[in-house]
């Protein structure tokens, strides 16, 4: 049973293909027991996702993502896409609760660079990874020999540093990013930004009171709960409903930031 009351009665991945070897302590576990395609942030960033990217994905013959946990958006994709994307992680437990249908999930580093994967991707997907690397640069090097030519990588991230709270620590956040900050990051790398925008701008007011209640929270299991479980159908609504109160793309505020860029 998720966070917001909905059964995942969703058949297991196919079994987890093991390339590299997995990590701990990459993410918090209960990330996966909250996070479901009904959760009104994992809902709201694939509405996002379909407005900034949708030809890209409807073109594409081959997407895999980036720090993909249990495939929730593998899971998105396969279901309004006619592709099975692939998935690469680290975190086992999470691979192995798979929620994807038709993909494939590999324990995968990209450091390993793997030959098969070479040059393979129309579509790299990195969605609220990039936050948890200390060097960016690498990983965006690394992230460079999966992609096809003419490719791109479609990132989220979480946005405006001044909300950055306990959450974002237990966590594993590194950093938030401003909008200038990401796009520094693409160039310096060789990407430019074929599309990018804030998004969650209604939510920056619930962040920021989420920050403030967080301050007094005690253990990393309140800090978790508190600052992502919306406890409940109806709130989990409300805050869909709120979240979708802007037009995109735009470049004011939000709690995310989601960039398509491409090799220059």
């Amino acid at each position: 049973m998720t966070a917001t009351g909905e059964t995942n009665n969703i058949e297991s991945a196919k079994p987890v293909v093991f390339l590299s070897r997995p990590l701990d302590g990459i993410m918090a576990d209960q990330y996966f027991d909250i996070a479901s395609p009904e959760h009104f942030w994992c809902k709201r960033r694939f509405e996002v996702l379909r407005k900034l990217a949708d030809g890209k994905l409807q073109s594409a013959q081959k997407i895999a993502e980036i720090g993909c946990g249990n495939g929730l958006l593998v899971r998105q994709i396969e279901d309004a896409y006619d592709v099975a994307p692939m998935g690469f992680d680290l975190h086992e437990k999470a691979l192995r609760g798979g929620i994807c249908r038709r993909g494939q999930l590999y324990c995968y580093d990209i450091h390993d660079r793997a030959a098969e994967f070479r040059n393979a991707f129309d579509v790299l997907l990195m969605f609220d990874v990039l936050e948890h690397i200390d060097d960016q640069d690498r990983f965006l090097d690394s992230a460079r020999f999966h992609l096809a030519e003419g490719g791109c990588i479609i990132i989220n991230v979480p946005a405006l540093q001044w909300l950055y709270s306990p959450y974002d620590a237990v966590q594993g956040h590194r950093r938030r990013y401003y909008l200038d900050a990401l796009l520094a990051v693409a160039r310096r790398n060789g990407f430019h930004a074929e599309a990018i925008t804030y998004w969650g701008a209604p939510l920056v007011p619930v962040l920021a009171m989420r920050k403030a209640v967080l301050a007094m929270r005690k253990t990393s299991d309140e800090t978790y709960a508190t600052g992502f479980d919306p406890h409940g159908k109806l709130i989990n609504s409300g805050l869909l409903h709120l979240s979708r109160c802007e037009l995109l793309p735009q470049r004011l505020a939000g709690v995310s930031v989601m960039a398509v860029i491409a090799v220059d």
